[in-house]
C-alpha cells in the first residue's frame, strides 16, 4: 500500500516537472522563466503534501486491517473451541446410546425366550385339553357360545316381557287418565273447515266468458294469480289448482267476485285480484291474532302471527291446521299443568309446532325444520324452538315440554272425527301395512284391522322365538314410522303360538 502511494506521488512530480520544463521552454523572457520556476516549486510542494497524506491514509488502512484480522482470529478460535466441546458431547451421547441399545437387545432376547417358552406351554396345555375333551378349539367355542346365547336369549326375553308388561300396565293407566281428562276439558265440537278449490258457475256460458277470446281472460287470470284453472272437468264449475293455499284462496275469492260482477277482462281481473289479496292478508293477520288469543298465548311477534294465520287455509287429512294448532296448544297446556312442566313453553310450542306447513310449499326441508328456523330468526325461546324441531324426531328432544308437544299433536290428530281420508288412500294404506308385515322372515299371515289402527302378525313358532317376535314388532313399528304417513298411531301385535295335540285311542 505504501509503495503504490509513493509511486503515484513520483509520477505526479514527474508530470509536473515535465509540464514545468515545457512551459519554461515555451515562455519567452525572464518573467516567463520566473513564473515557471514558481509553478515548479509549488508543484513540488503539493506533491510532497500529497505524498504525506497518502502515507497517513495507508498507515490508517493498515492498522484497521490488522485489527480486523485480529478480531476474526479470536472469533475463529472461540468457534473452534465450541465445536470441539460439542463434538465431545456428541461422542459421549453416542457412547451412552450404544450402551443402552446393547442392554435393550439383551432384554429383548430374554423376553423373546420367555415368550417362546410361554407359547410352548400354551400349545402343550391346549393339546392336552383337546385330547381330554376330544374337541377342537373351534368346536368348543361354538358349543360354549351356543349355550351362552341360548341362556341369554331366554333370560332377555323373559326380562323384556316382564318389564314391558309392568311398564305398559302402569303407563297405560296414567296416560289414559291424563289424555281422557285433557280431551274432556277441551270438548272441541267445532267442525274443521276444508278449503275448497272449486268455484260454482251459474251456467255453462260463464265458462266461455272466463276463458275469453283466444283464451286471453284465463291466461291473464292464471298469470296474475299464479294458479291453474281447469274448466272442462265438472259441469257448471271450475277448479283452481295451486300448491300455495293462500294464493289459491285469493284466486277463489277473486274468481267468485268476477263471476258475480260479470265484468271479466284482463284489466278488471288484475284490479279484483289486488283487492282480494289485500282482503285475504287482512283475514290472515286477524286469524293469527284470534288463534293466539284463543290459545291464551302472548308475546309473539307480528310476523309469527301472520305466518300462523296462513294455516287458516291449510288442511292435513281434512283437518284445518290453524284449528289443530289451537287445539294442540290447549291439550299441551293441560298435560303440562298435570305433570308439573312449564305450561307457557308447552302451549306456545304446541301452538307453533306446525308453522312450517305455512311455508313448506315453496321451501326445501321438512315443515318441522322450516318452522324451527323461522321461529329462531324471530327470537322465539330456545325451548320452544327445540320442541318445534323435534316433534317428528328430526332432532333430539331436550325437554319434557318437547315430549308433551309431540303427545298433544298426536292426540289432536287422532281423536275421532279430527281427520279424514278418502277410500282409495285408506285401501292403499291397509295394503301397504300388510305387505310390509309379510316381508319379515317367519311371518305366515298379517292382517290390518281396526281401520288400519292395528296390524297383527302370526309367526311360525319353530322359526321365531320370543326374542325374535319382540324384535319383529319393534322393527315393523320403526319401518311404519319411517316409510308411511298416517294420522294417530298404529299398534303392532306379533302372535306366536305353540300347540301340542295328541289323540287317546
Amino acid at each position: 500500500m505504501d509503495a503504490m502511494t509513493i509511486t503515484i506521488a513520483g509520477l505526479a512530480i514527474l508530470a509536473l516537472s515535465v509540464l514545468g520544463g515545457w512551459l519554461s521552454s515555451r515562455l519567452i523572457g525572464k518573467k516567463a522563466r520566473t513564473q515557471a520556476e514558481m509553478l515548479e516549486q509549488e508543484a513540488k510542494e503539493k506533491a510532497k503534501q500529497i505524498e504525506l497524506d497518502a502515507k497517513d491514509s495507508a498507515l490508517q488502512i493498515k492498522q484497521h486491517a490488522e485489527g480486523d484480522i485480529s478480531r476474526r482470529r479470536n472469533e475463529l478460535s472461540r468457534e473452534e473451541d465450541r465445536l470441539q466441546k460439542r463434538r465431545e458431547n456428541l461422542d459421549n451421547r453416542l457412547e451412552r446410546l450404544e450402551q443402552r441399545e446393547s442392554q435393550v437387545n439383551k432384554r429383548q432376547s430374554s423376553v423373546d425366550k420367555r415368550a417362546n417358552e410361554i407359547e410352548k406351554l400354551y400349545e402343550d396345555q391346549l393339546a392336552k385339553l383337546q385330547e381330554v375333551s376330544r374337541m377342537t378349539v373351534e368346536e368348543a367355542r361354538e358349543v360354549l357360545l351356543s349355550e351362552v346365547e341360548k341362556e341369554a336369549r331366554n333370560d332377555m326375553a323373559r326380562i323384556i316381557r316382564q318389564i314391558e308388561s309392568e311398564a305398559r300396565q302402569e303407563g297405560e293407566k296414567k296416560a289414559r287418565e291424563l289424555i281422557t281428562e285433557s280431551i274432556q276439558r277441551i270438548a272441541s265440537d267445532q267442525v274443521a273447515q276444508v278449503t275448497t278449490s272449486t268455484v260454482s258457475l251459474p251456467n255453462e256460458e260463464m265458462k266461455g266468458r272466463i276463458v275469453g277470446r283466444n283464451g286471453r281472460n284465463i291466461r291473464a287470470f292464471e298469470q296474475a294469480a299464479g294458479v291453474d284453472i281447469i274448466v272442462d272437468d265438472t259441469p257448471e264449475a271450475v277448479t283452481i289448482s295451486c300448491f300455495d293455499p293462500t294464493r289459491r284462496e285469493i284466486a277463489r275469492r277473486a274468481l267468485t267476485q268476477l263471476i258475480s260482477d260479470g265484468r271479466i277482462h284482463p284489466a278488471h281481473i288484475e284490479k279484483v285480484l289486488a283487492n282480494e289479496e289485500k282482503e285475504v292478508y287482512k283475514v290472515i293477520e286477524e286469524a293469527g291474532q284470534q288463534a293466539a288469543f284463543d290459545a291464551g298465548i302472548t308475546g309473539l311477534s307480528p310476523e309469527v302471527l301472520k305466518m300462523m294465520g296462513r294455516l287458516k287455509f291449510r288442511t292435513s287429512f281434512g283437518q284445518n291446521q290453524l284449528s289443530h294448532a289451537v287445539e294442540s296448544s290447549m291439550i299441551a297446556a293441560i298435560i303440562a299443568a298435570e305433570i308439573g312442566a312449564d305450561v307457557e313453553v308447552a302451549k306456545t310450542a304446541a301452538f307453533l309446532h306446525d308453522i312450517g306447513k305455512a311455508m313448506d310449499h315453496n321451501s326445501e326441508g321438512t315443515h318441522a325444520q322450516l318452522g324451527a328456523d323461522f321461529c329462531r330468526r324471530h327470537r322465539v325461546r330456545a325451548e320452544v324452538v327445540n320442541a318445534i324441531e323435534s316433534h317428528h324426531h328430526e332432532a333430539e328432544q331436550e325437554s319434557i315440554e318437547a315430549v308433551i308437544v309431540e303427545a298433544a299433536d298426536a292426540i289432536s290428530g287422532a281423536r275421532p272425527g279430527a281427520r279424514r281420508e278418502n277410500l282409495e288412500q285408506y285401501i292403499k294404506r291397509l295394503k301397504a301395512l300388510e305387505e310390509m308385515a309379510n316381508s319379515f322372515k317367519g311371518v305366515t299371515q298379517a292382517y290390518a284391522i281396526q281401520a288400519g289402527r292395528e296390524v297383527r302378525l302370526i309367526v311360525k313358532p319353530e322359526e321365531v322365538d320370543d326374542l325374535a317376535a319382540t324384535r319383529i314388532a319393534r322393527d315393523l313399528a320403526k319401518n311404519i314410522e319411517e316409510t308411511m304417513q298416517y294420522p294417530g298411531q298404529i299398534k303392532v301385535t306379533v302372535i306366536r303360538e305353540t300347540r301340542s295335540i295328541e289323540y287317546a285311542k
